[in-house]
């Protein structure tokens, strides 16, 4: 508690020119966009077996299976499987398209698995096809664009419209990137990771709506401080609250990397990557692009 407090007491009083850079930041950040946007364009995203079917398999056995055995007996007659616990003798088996009638590949499952495990329980079977791969994407980005509008809407009415301009490109700034770094990393993209980007995005603009607050507060007090001066001394003034709930968060999803299993291993990385990128756009993007909009300026 006391490291806690003394960092905080720390940050509470640093003067760090945010603003010297800015310029930097906003090219790199357009930079990174476009980059992010070929990436996905030219090489794709790994799609999950959600978004590109498959199969899925429920499995019961009588007696504890472990997943790296199993997996190495299935893949003698699948390529693409993915195993998990979802308890002690259950297992979640997921298999992405294959080339053979997905009936030949669950029956080659089973006999693999009879063969080596005594009594096992098939308790759910299920084909997912690519007309439902292609309704579920479609659904996932509605989600994401309608969350981009509402969020946009409630800054507008929030403060003025020059902050839901900076915002809402913060979120997308935010929400392109990490779809770059699913195509650059290769993770599976499925419907969590759907829920990740939401996550970020929602984590993204709490910490914007903060130095937003701060900001108008100094516009009201310091009507005539310099627009740079008065963005550093407020992004300075929370950034004690930014550090401190990043870096928990941050230290959470870290643990959920290195113990949560393959499950959610795509969500936590992505999110570990997005509260990173967001942290920085609420710093680097939301609040800059305010020196370009004027806040100060009336509508005529």
């Amino acid at each position: 508690m006391t490291f806690l407090s003394s960092l905080r007491s720390g940050l509470s009083h640093t003067k760090i020119d945010f603003m010297k850079v800015h310029k930097l930041a906003l090219f790199m950040s357009v930079f990174c966009i476009a980059a992010s946007l070929i990436l996905v364009f030219s090489k794709g995203l790994n799609l999950g077996i959600d978004f590109a079917g498959g199969i899925l398999i429920e499995a019961r056995m009588q007696e504890n299976a472990d997943v790296s055995v199993v997996r190495e007996m299935l893949t003698t007659v699948v390529k693409d499987v993915q195993i998990q616990n979802i308890d002690q003798k259950d297992l979640l088996i997921r298999v992405a398209k294959a080339d053979e009638e997905q009936s030949v590949v669950v029956k080659k499952i089973q006999e693999i698995l009879n063969k080596n495990f005594s009594n096992v329980e098939y308790r759910k079977i299920d084909y997912v096809g690519p007309q439902v791969g292609v309704e579920l994407i479609w659904k996932g980005f509605l989600a994401l664009f309608l969350s981009f509008i509402f969020l946009m809407i409630y800054i507008w009415i929030r403060f003025d419209w020059q902050f839901g301009l900076g915002g809402i490109f913060a979120l997308l700034h935010d929400a392109v990137l990490t779809l770059g770094f699913y195509s650059i990393s290769g993770l599976e993209f499925n419907l969590t990771s759907i829920a990740a980007i939401l996550t970020i995005i929602g984590y993204s603009i709490n910490d914007s709506v903060v130095i937003y607050d701060r900001i108008r507060e100094n516009l009201r007090r310091y009507k005539k401080m310099d627009l740079d001066d008065l963005i550093n001394s407020s992004t300075n003034s929370t950034l004690s609250r930014t550090v401190l709930t990043s870096g928990v968060t941050l230290v959470s999803l870290l643990a959920l990397i290195l113990f949560g299993g393959e499950a959610l291993h795509s969500f936590s990385t992505a999110a570990f990557f997005g509260i990173i990128i967001g942290t920085y756009s609420s710093i680097y993007i939301s609040a800059p692009i305010l020196i370009y909009l004027d806040p100060r300026k009336k509508e005529e």
